[in-house]
């Protein structure tokens, strides 16, 4: 154009200049000398330096910028704005107290770019030096107080503000949900002289989010139905079916989806994925997967919450076989998609499925990630393997409370009880607080590692820091360390002396620690205090005392403890152990004949069974807890479900190979003494999880040092 002697006006500069793609930055900067050239400075600047901000050309807009002689208040806010969003606050700041003339926009972007760079006094500075304010300038500072908790301060500037438009109003009812006073965005909600849409959402989302997914559902009821003339929008439907999935409202989110139909909106990503989590929570995973397929999903909110609804449903080889789907089709999984599927590991011990996500993690740069990282800590510690673990845990780059949570509740699982309180002296230096769960971990790495001293002195320490609640919990806890330690008496005084009343669960915590030290004295007492407490309670505290009876050959005793069992319609639940080799779980019973490999399991127990009487190998004939002779004894208690379950690991897993079997009681001390020897034998690391914790096996020792 200007080869050919055209001059180029405003508009075409203009145009081009905000036409240019990113890469062609010489020609974006060639256009400044055109301007120049032409005499048309200021607006095709102004329209260069929009380019090159919207491109992330930060420090090319500044060139251009600086080469205006008297640059407008919108070039200079503009510019704060950019500097701002891309974290060089000091640059933006700066430029601000270089401006000889603001406007109330500027001030408000600049408190906007203090607060999200997390420069709270530094915005409530410059909002108290405001020469005037505008409602967006108390919104925004209100917005800053409650997105750092401070609810006190947003709420002293809410009611001082000289007039609120119904943005504030929705900003302190939001604030007020996220921050868990609920309570009170119900009360403002209520006192609101006029609502909109975002009125309504916010308070349906945030009562739903607290628990209270009734309320919501009652309040969106009388958004719809009172005449109130306010059309829901798809973020409202999104929260409403959330709340029919979380209180398990079949018959209402039925209604609701119908009407979602009717709108349109069922095309909608986060509608999808919200309509597939609610089937999911109703059990209803065939309308899951219905809604699911409805068309193709490229989105991986719905892909994730298909994953979740199956591992919810106990579907969990459904789940990864979906979360294989998932990556096959070029969704890449975000953290809460690897989170649902690591959970389906743990559901299934499904070691090497677990193995297979955290590679997948890994290839996307998610293996440090504290989402994703805390749930690989979790399935590697239930899945017997607390090293791998421990390792992850050490790759987080951000550890949260969860994170030192799951690595001490790990450590304790597996009987690493130093571990476990090694690693709450690193959170305690980290600053980061313990709660709860930090407090059941601790004590629970206490009880099964031995230390009584430390578990009381750890009681007393957390007793006495107001910011963790004692619960019951963390009775029975203590109970079980003394329990275990003999310290059978003091336990029961402990109980008695409880501040509020103890329930069945700490009797029958009381109840296990006599089977271990044959106590039937204490047992009976424990025993009447729970079927006083509970008299249609579980059938655990009968099998216990019939246990205990049986140990000490009182077989009257048992038979009325039987006896009554059967009158009140309680059965034993069986002892079963399962391995899972391959993806697939094998599951066996006392005794069990049903596996098609049983003919081989038999021939390698028998021929262990001989090796392990060549080490002095003896049964104890007291865990046969049956009134046969003492040669049926000792056939019973080689078959014990976990011996089969080892014998098929044995015949089915390479030579030197780990392996792993689950229990769904407690082992008993005799398969504790012989897997000892068969992991010496085979010379294997042999685990078994039972009812209470980890064992690991190898070389005719436990890492439980036959405390258990």
């Amino acid at each position: 154009m200007l080869f050919q002697n055209f001059k180029p006006s405003r508009l075409t500069i203009c145009i081009s200049a905000i036409g240019f793609p990113k890469k062609v930055i010489k020609l974006s900067k060639s256009l400044v000398g055109v301007a120049n050239y032409t005499k048309f400075g200021t607006l095709s600047n102004q329209s260069i330096i929009t380019d090159h901000l919207k491109n992330q050309r930060i420090d090319e807009a500044r060139t251009v910028f600086d080469k205006i002689p008297f640059p407008d208040v919108y070039q200079y806010t503009k510019r704060i704005t950019r500097y701002a969003r891309n974290d060089r606050f000091d640059d933006a700041l700066q430029l601000f107290d270089k401006m000889p003339v603001k406007d109330v926009v500027t001030w408000n972007s600049m408190i906007k770019g203090c607060l999200d760079g997390a420069y709270l006094a530094m915005a409530r500075k410059l909002f108290d030096e405001m020469p005037e304010r505008s409602v967006v300038s108390w919104t925004t500072m209100i917005n800053g107080f409650l997105q750092f908790g401070r609810i006190e301060e947003a709420e002293g500037l809410f009611y001082k503000m000289p007039s609120r438009d119904i943005a504030a109003w929705n900003s302190m009812i939001h604030g007020y949900c996220c921050n868990g006073r609920v309570e009170d965005g119900l009360r403002l909600f209520e006192e609101m002289p006029f609502r909109n849409v975002i009125s309504w959402t916010s308070m349906i989302g945030g009562l739903d989010q607290h628990g209270k997914s009734e309320e919501a559902l009652i309040l969106f009821r009388r958004m719809v139905g009172c005449g109130v003339k306010v059309k829901p929008t798809s973020s409202t439907y999104c929260c409403v079916i959330t709340a029919c999935a979380n209180a398990s409202a079949l018959y209402q989110g039925l209604q609701i989806h119908a009407h979602i139909l009717k709108l349109g909106y069922s095309f909608d990503a986060y509608i999808s994925a919200a309509l597939v989590t609610f089937y999911a929570n109703c059990k209803k995973m065939e309308d899951s997967l219905r809604v699911f397929l409805g068309k193709l999903h490229m989105n991986v909110v719905i892909w994730t919450a298909l994953v979740t609804g199956y591992g919810l449903n106990c579907k969990h080889e459904d789940a990864l076989k979906a979360f294989r789907e998932m990556m096959k089709v070029g969704v890449l999984p975000n953290q809460s998609s690897f989170t649902s599927a690591l959970n389906s590991c743990c559901g299934l011990e499904a070691l090497d499925w677990g193995r297979e996500v955290h590679t997948a993690a890994v290839k996307l740069g998610l293996e440090s990630d504290v989402f994703v990282g805390n749930s690989l800590i979790v399935m590697y510690y239930r899945c017997g393997n607390l090293n791998d673990g421990v390792a992850i845990f050490k790759k987080i780059a951000k550890k949260n409370t969860v994170s030192w949570n799951s690595v001490i509740v790990g450590c304790a699982q597996h009987g690493y009880g130093m571990w476990a309180l090694a690693f709450f002296n690193k959170m305690l230096r980290s600053m980061v607080e313990p709660d709860e769960i930090t407090f059941t971990g601790l004590l629970s790495a206490c009880s099964h590692s031995g230390m009584l001293q430390k578990g009381r002195c750890l009681f007393k320490y957390f007793s006495e820091n107001k910011a963790v609640e004692v619960k019951l919990d963390h009775y029975a806890c203590m109970v079980d360390i003394l329990g275990r330690s003999g310290k059978l008496e003091e336990a029961e005084e402990f109980i008695r002396n409880i501040p509020v009343e103890a329930n069945s669960m700490v009797w029958l915590v009381l109840l296990g620690a006599c089977r271990m030290h044959s106590r039937l004295d204490v047992a009976e007492r424990a025993a009447k205090c729970i079927i006083n407490l509970e008299p249609h309670c579980s059938p655990a505290a009968y099998v216990l005392l019939s246990n205990l009876y049986a140990s000490a050959s009182r077989w009257g005793d048992v038979s009325r403890i039987r006896k009554e069992m059967k009158q009140r319609g309680m059965t034993k639940k069986p002892g079963r152990s399962w391995i899972t080799i391959r993806g697939w779980r094998n599951e066996f019973l006392s005794g069990d004949r049903s596996h098609p490999s049983s003919y081989r399991i038999y021939q390698k127990l028998e021929w262990l069974g001989g090796k392990m009487k060549e080490l002095g190998y003896i049964p104890d004939k007291r865990f046969a807890l049956h009134d046969v002779e003492d040669e049926q004894k000792e056939v019973m208690l080689s078959y014990h479900s976990e011996r089969l379950a080892i014998g098929f690991g044995l015949i089915s897993t390479a030579e030197g190979s780990t392996i792993t079997v689950m229990k769904n009681l407690r082992i008993c001390g005799d398969c504790h003494s012989a897997i000892k020897l068969i992991a010496k034998i085979v010379r294997r690391e042999i685990i078994v999880r039972d009812s209470t914790r980890f064992h690991h096996f190898m070389d005719g020792r436990c890492s439980c040092g036959d405390y258990w």
